[in-house]
């Protein structure tokens, strides 16, 4: 067997969230491995130049490289800093594979679970970070509404609409990318930190949480029962605690791994890693890719 495929997200989340596995993928064996660095900018980046080539792909984690959303990428100014310092190994950040793994998540509730999603009343905490599994929503028949202005920017007034949301993305987005990402996003020891007590009642008129995990836990209630929650990376802990909260169903884009749910990054890393390539892959050659190594989301009936 050749040799170990190696696979580091190099993250600016908590880390305490850090995990490694190793995995088989079509008769290749990988090691999966997150680094957080607790929001310090300068030693992600160090960290990101020592591993450039030494290992098949890197990936960027609590923070992207782009936006991709509304027919166009809006690329942050804070993640050039840290991918500066890579030069030979694969840098990728989950973005291309995000829309089409999250909009097939849906069509797996709807087809593999046989879930109606016609009608239900859907939050999507950001679209403009999850355009793909927004569209599902949509297509799927969801009433939506996309919490962009409160939960990146603090302005309390909930979207509604998608082309008001689209009017908003290309208005927003080019300014947006060019904050502090810590602004936008929780890093480093913000991400351990207890949900919220404000907008206790933000959530009660609907019936699916979707989006990125630190947002859908940001001003997640203590009665959260017979919610549904679409999301990515999320820990036993985290499981354990949506639990004791009431979720009714839990579904991750990116399959359970040694207890714990990878974000897209880490899994669109391997994906590269195992198909030899320098750069993204199209969103076909992903799902292809998906298929045949047998991934699919996770489902929890809590």
């Amino acid at each position: 067997m050749d040799a170990i495929k190696e696979v580091v997200s190099v993250s600016l989340g908590s880390s305490a969230r850090d995990h490694e596995v190793e995995i088989e993928l079509l008769g290749e064996v990988f090691r999966l491995r997150r680094e957080g660095f607790d929001g310090d900018v300068d030693r992600a980046a160090r960290r990101l130049a020592e591993l450039d080539g030494t290992v098949d792909v890197l990936s960027l984690g609590g923070i992207d490289l782009y936006l991709r959303a509304a027919g166009h990428d809006y690329h942050f100014r804070a993640s050039r800093r840290l991918a500066a310092g890579v030069k030979i190994t694969p840098l990728v950040c989950g973005a291309a594979l995000k829309g089409p793994l999250e909009h097939a998540t849906v069509g797996f509730m709807r087809t593999e679970l046989g879930l109606d999603l016609a009608g239900k009343r859907a939050l999507v905490t950001s679209a403009v970070d999850r355009y793909g599994l927004a569209e599902g929503l949509l297509e799927a028949g969801c009433d939506l509404r996309y919490g962009d202005l409160l939960y990146a920017l603090g302005i309390p007034v909930l979207i509604r609409g998608k082309r008001t949301l689209d009017f908003l993305v290309r208005i927003l987005a080019p300014v947006v990318v060019q904050l502090p990402f810590s602004w936008l996003y929780p890093t480093g020891s913000a991400q351990d930190k207890p949900p919220s007590a404000k907008r206790t009642r933000l959530y009660e008129r609907f019936d699916i949480i979707a989006g990125d995990y630190q947002y859908v836990r940001k001003f997640m209630p203590e009665d959260m029962r017979g919610k549904w929650v679409i999301t990515n990376t999320t820990t036993a802990a985290d499981v354990e605690e949506m639990r004791s909260r009431g979720v009714e169903l839990l579904v991750t884009s990116t399959p359970r791994l040694a207890g714990r749910s990878f974000g897209t990054n880490v899994i669109e890393a391997a994906l590269v890693a195992l198909a030899g390539s320098r750069t993204e892959l199209s969103s076909e050659e992903y799902l292809r890719l998906l298929s045949e190594v047998g991934f699919a989301p996770d489902v929890q009936w809590l």
